[in-house]
């Protein structure tokens, strides 16, 4: 195909030309141990885009992550460039010093393969996946919180000179692939009719319909949109959902950046926001006679207040300690009669932060539903009617989110809203889903 042939070094890796490559690898050989031909290779990736394999030896483990020249979702028929790999390590490249801990280790890219070797997070899972099965993990919220706040506060104009800042946004201005991806699959396509959309049929043909023809959305899901393309606020994950996040009961590790560009911060939050959100409309689908999953439902709004404030109080301090950068310059407001202006300020910032959030998650919740890829946490519910519902709440919440702001002034707003809506994935039966509207 003509992307890989724009690149002779390339080929999309395989189990025997793993061993192989790593082998020739420095430290690699050492960290898995062994005989390169007894170590043992597997092809896990379950994402839209990439190869990922992990590879264990009697010393240790790695993780491989290689893109292909497709969208893996689609097939060779939706080409994408292989550059998106570069664009994942200069962003752990550059955010990594600020956010250890809550990330993967990156041990070596290759150009020529477009592959990253990592560190193999184990035995962590997909934070979505350990969602559905009905666990917790009580570190989740704040810890995604605090990295969004670190990653994001260190790659801003407040703490980073504006020649140093507008270098990064240079180098991450040519992820167009990717930014297309975004702007049509999370801003446009669930608004109008396309083909690759998909959506819960016939239960949500109307609802679907509705969506389609809803002016009022579209202006703010448009509004949004424009915020994405326009706004270079700092260094963003672009896909930070719960499917990007690896889990333990005690540590949690973000992943997959390969969207990653100089945008708004509340996308990320956003994105985080909704995918919380999303999870505990889907609860009920997910029930057992053991567990009717209440209690995971309570302890996921719980999250919400948890993440957005773990959020504000990071940013805050780093604000406030490590401040740098060209915007609210430190030495402008060293006087003590300065303090309570600039806290006014850093509240009206924190505050357009809280609005951007709210309506990001709107727009990541309908393209999650009426659009190309879909969450697993609605899409692994068996049972139509109750997907379709649980579907239906949720995209209702997102419209609010969206058309009605102003509604959201606090995070028992937010809570309160979700919580009222959700009674509706229990008790309301033979209503008309599109009447939910």
């Amino acid at each position: 195909m003509a992307e890989q042939s724009n690149h002779p070094g390339y080929r999309p890796l395989e189990e025997a030309a793993i061993r192989t490559f790593l082998a020739a690898v420095p430290g690699v050989p050492e960290r898995l141990g062994g005989d390169p031909a007894q170590w043992k290779v597997r092809e896990v990736g379950d994402g839209n885009l990439n190869l990922v394999f992990l590879v264990n030896g009697p010393a240790g483990g790695v993780c491989v992550k290689q893109s292909l020249p497709y969208v893996r979702a689609a097939g060779e028929s939706w080409p994408l460039p292989l550059e998106r790999a570069w664009f994942e390590q200069a962003y752990y490249r550059a955010v990594g010093p600020h956010v250890k801990g809550l990330a993967p280790e990156i041990y070596h890219y290759d150009p020529a393969l477009f592959a990253i070797i990592m560190e193999q997070l184990s035995p962590h899972i997909i934070m979505r996946r350990g969602l559905i099965a009905g666990n917790r993990y009580p570190r989740a919220a704040a810890d995604v919180a605090d990295y969004i706040a670190r990653a994001s506060f260190f790659t801003s104009d407040l703490a980073v000179p504006l020649d140093r800042k507008f270098d990064g946004v240079a180098d991450f201005a040519r992820n167009t692939a990717l930014m297309r991806i975004t702007a049509e699959l999370v801003f446009a396509d669930p608004y109008r009719a396309m083909e690759r959309n998909r959506w819960t049929s016939p239960e949500l043909n109307e609802l679907a319909a509705k969506v389609r023809g809803d002016g009022e959305l579209k202006a703010a899901a448009s509004r949004m949109g424009h915020k994405f393309l326009s706004s270079s606020e700092a260094l963003i994950h672009g896909d930070l959902h719960t499917g990007s996040v690896m889990v333990t009961k005690g540590d949690t590790r973000v992943i997959d950046p390969e969207f990653a560009i100089y945008g708004p911060i509340g996308f990320d939050l956003g994105a985080f926001l909704a995918n919380l959100l999303m999870s505990y409309y889907s609860q009920p689908g997910h029930a057992t006679p053991q567990d009717d999953r209440a209690g995971l439902r309570r302890w996921l709004l719980e999250q919400v207040p948890i993440f957005w404030q773990a959020f504000a109080d990071r940013f805050t301090q780093l604000w406030r300690e490590q401040s740098g950068g060209d915007a609210y310059p430190k030495n402008l407001f060293a006087a003590p009669s300065d303090r309570a202006a600039f806290e006014a300020a850093q509240q009206r910032y924190l505050g357009q932060l809280f609005t951007d959030m709210i309506g990001f998650a709107g727009v990541k919740i309908i393209r999650r539903i009426f659009g190309f890829a879909h969450n697993a946490d609605f899409e692994l519910i068996t049972d139509k009617a109750k997907r379709a519902r649980a579907e239906a709440n949720a995209v209702r919440l997102a419209r609010l989110f969206l058309v009605e702001p102003q509604r959201f002034q606090t995070l028992a707003d937010i809570v309160a809203e979700a919580e009222g809506l959700g009674v509706h994935s229990d008790t309301v039966e033979g209503i008309p889903l599109a009447a939910l509207w």
